[in-house]
């Protein structure tokens, strides 16, 4: 997974449609622009603690993050039960699913063609931080 700090430069404003975009038939009054918005402060909260990183392989496919999608993550952020989190196990980075399941917190895929995770007693585990927010490229 390579990484990278976010940086904030100067805000870059582009344009947002007053209504959402449909997956089906189009509307006639869906032309209607909404104030812009810069990117970087919509995905990004607390930059300090925020780093990007790339993702390479599907086991977080369930949830929305793809291979070759670019997510954020969040250092300051506590995770909560569902949260996808970048977690190192035994040196190993990777994205799990953070669960919390009569009080005791467990990692799973976000796969469900994956079988159960199951470190095993004796790991070393560390949430890296929480993803926020996935960007898939849909062309280069």
């Amino acid at each position: 997974m390579h990484m990278s700090p976010a940086v904030l430069g100067p805000p870059i404003f582009l344009p947002v449609y007053l209504k959402a975009v449909r997956a089906g038939f189009p509307s006639p009054a869906d032309d209607y622009l909404d104030q812009p918005i810069d990117l970087s402060r919509a995905l990004i909260q607390n930059a300090p603690a925020t780093f990007i990183m790339t993702v390479a392989g599907d086991s977080a496919m369930d949830v929305g993050i793809f291979d070759g999608s670019l997510i954020t993550v969040d250092r300051s952020l506590a995770p909560k039960d569902g949260d996808a989190v970048v977690v190192d196990v035994n040196g190993e980075r990777s994205i799990k699913i953070f669960r919390i399941t009569g009080g005791r917190s467990s990692l799973a895929f976000g796969n469900r063609h994956y079988p159960d995770y199951n470190p095993g007693p004796d790991a070393e585990i560390d949430i890296f931080g929480v993803v926020t927010n996935s960007v898939r490229r849909f062309r280069r």
